[in-house]
């Protein structure tokens, strides 16, 4: 007989530790499918929405406690609402966390990410809204099992273990700064943070997009050597302790014109510094998106952007046509994401886990829970 119940890992206070509780199994809806988590990804920011959420980023709402979080979850589907087509009991998928209405203007335009009531399941939501689809979708990725509506899921190639597609979401809001910035063979890319959890997944995805040339700083050297030697001709890497300014390098790589594009994964702590010296390596007409999070108010000397027809931008998280479009890269090889080093824990650990967190070894260490 099929337990009715399951284990998941909860908060019921902010700053306490997630404590694993025996719950309700989900049930699916019409529309939905019932996921058996095998991974779910996590990252020092989960430690940040954690602890900081309401004292640093007072924007953002946390869904009401206790609640289950998980924002990376992939695993296998084990059932199917009845009006759920094209994805069978078996397929193995990654849950997309970001959730929409359906129902609201910009939902029915398409404009899903702007929803009233957008969220990230298992994570935090954008406004006040977002606690209806909290409700309708309590369930994140640590837990044995979760619902998930079909519009979010991306079936995954063999080649794609679980332990890296919990890693999609990271990677996939790096694809898409990338795609918003329409980069291409043609582009000179700037990564500010490129040893990092976000900045590495950049360097991979713009070498797949087939950047020309990709820029990275960070400041740790032997990070840096070891994402310069995963495509020696196309890397150049540069220590953020050279006395050499980054707009400086930058322009003595690219015949002094400066670069078509800056990701930025920099994250709230960062120094303000680092993300207007990226801005200072802009050429005429590039463009800067912030995928990182820096915090607080960075003073932009919005004249001479206006000058260079350069633009700044925010980018925030992907859609599930990009996450699957990102499979598909993957299962063809011309995306290679071998480069990532799974440190698996238990869901009985994850506290532990989060604590070690702060030793990983840059953007190459990938932690995962598998329940």
């Amino acid at each position: 007989m099929t337990s009715t119940t399951m284990r998941a890992a909860r908060m019921h206070g902010v700053g306490q530790p997630l404590t694993i509780d025996e719950v309700e199994r989900p049930r699916v809806r019409p529309t939905d499918v019932l996921v058996e988590v095998r991974a779910c990804g996590i990252v020092p920011n989960l430690g940040n929405v954690l602890h900081h959420l309401q004292e640093w980023f007072p924007h953002l709402y946390l869904p009401q406690l206790p609640a289950i979080f998980g924002l990376d979850a992939t695993g296998v589907v084990v059932e199917k609402g009845e009006q759920v087509h094209g994805i069978e009991p078996g397929d193995r998928v990654y849950v997309n966390p970001a959730r929409h209405c359906g129902g609201c203007r910009k939902c029915r335009l398409g404009e899903t990410t702007a929803c009233r009531a957008y969220a990230f399941n298992g994570y935090f939501g954008f406004s006040p809204y977002s606690q209806q689809l909290f409700e309708d979708y309590p369930y994140g990725g640590l837990a044995e099992y979760m619902t998930a509506p079909q519009y979010s899921l991306v079936v995954l190639p063999d080649n794609v273990s679980h332990e890296t597609a919990a890693r999609w979401g990271y990677l996939g809001t790096g694809y898409r700064a990338l795609r918003r910035a329409e980069v291409g063979p043609s582009s000179t890319v700037l990564i500010n943070g490129i040893s990092g959890t976000l900045g590495l997944g950049v360097a991979l995805f713009a070498l797949a997009l087939g950047a020309r040339k990709i820029l990275g700083t960070a400041r740790d050297r032997d990070l840096l050597n070891r994402v310069k030697a995963i495509a020696p001709d196309r890397i150049e890497v540069h220590s953020l302790d050279d006395a050499v300014s980054v707009g400086e390098w930058a322009r003595s790589l690219t015949d002094g014109v400066g670069v078509d594009v800056v990701i930025d994964a920099l994250g709230p702590g960062a120094p303000h510094e680092t993300f207007l010296a990226s801005v200072d390596a802009l050429g005429r007409g590039g463009h800067h998106v912030n995928i990182g999070a820096i915090a607080g108010d960075v003073p932009v000397h919005l004249h001479k952007i206006m000058d260079i027809d350069a633009r700044l931008s925010g980018s925030a998280w992907f859609s599930t046509a990009e996450g699957q479009e990102m499979a598909d890269l993957a299962e063809s090889g011309t995306v290679d994401l071998s480069v990532f080093e799974h440190e698996v824990f238990k869901l009985s650990d994850v506290n532990t886990a989060l604590a070690v967190l702060k030793n990983r070894s840059g953007g190459f260490s990938n932690y995962v829970i598998c329940p």
